[in-house]
């Protein structure tokens, strides 16, 4: 079964449910997805797919910190919720430990210890080794402790 057809799969199964949460953030999620392939006139693969979950999970989570700006938190445990249903669908995220793992690896093989003017060097090296089973915000803070 492909992401797609789960996506649509767990769309009807909200509907029947009376999940309206969970029923309103597949809804949004395919529609991204419909909207993708219009735009580009091609079929998304489960990795195109996957991209656009990502987005749009990222999407979430930078609402949230205007949500706590503004004191709303009924939109904040709407969207912590929306975010809760859209990672069942992406790959395991690693661990803080993991991505230090990751990064302590990659600086050892590219023989950088320490200094800030490396950053963008080992994020750049560490970035594609991470892609789509961590948050690049996660990975930035990693690497910024680890060349301090």
């Amino acid at each position: 079964m492909t992401l797609k057809d789960r996506l649509t799969s767990d769309f009807k199964d909200a509907m029947k449910a009376k999940d309206e949460i969970k029923k309103n953030t597949i809804n949004l999620a395919r529609a991204a997805i419909k909207q993708y392939e219009v735009d580009n006139r091609e079929e998304l693969d489960d990795q195109g797919v996957l991209n656009i979950l990502t987005k749009q999970v990222k999407m979430r989570k930078d609402a949230l910190s205007d949500f706590k700006k503004a004191g709303r938190t009924d939109l904040l445990d709407n969207y912590n919720r929306e975010i809760e249903i859209l990672m069942e669908y992406l790959p395991k995220q690693l661990t803080e430990a993991e991505i230090t793992e990751i990064v302590k690896a990659t600086a050892a093989d590219m023989g950088i210890e320490s200094g800030k003017q490396n950053l963008g060097k080992l994020i750049g090296a560490v970035m594609p080794k991470v892609k789509g089973v961590a948050d690049g915000g996660d990975v930035k803070k990693v690497i910024e402790a680890f060349l301090s």
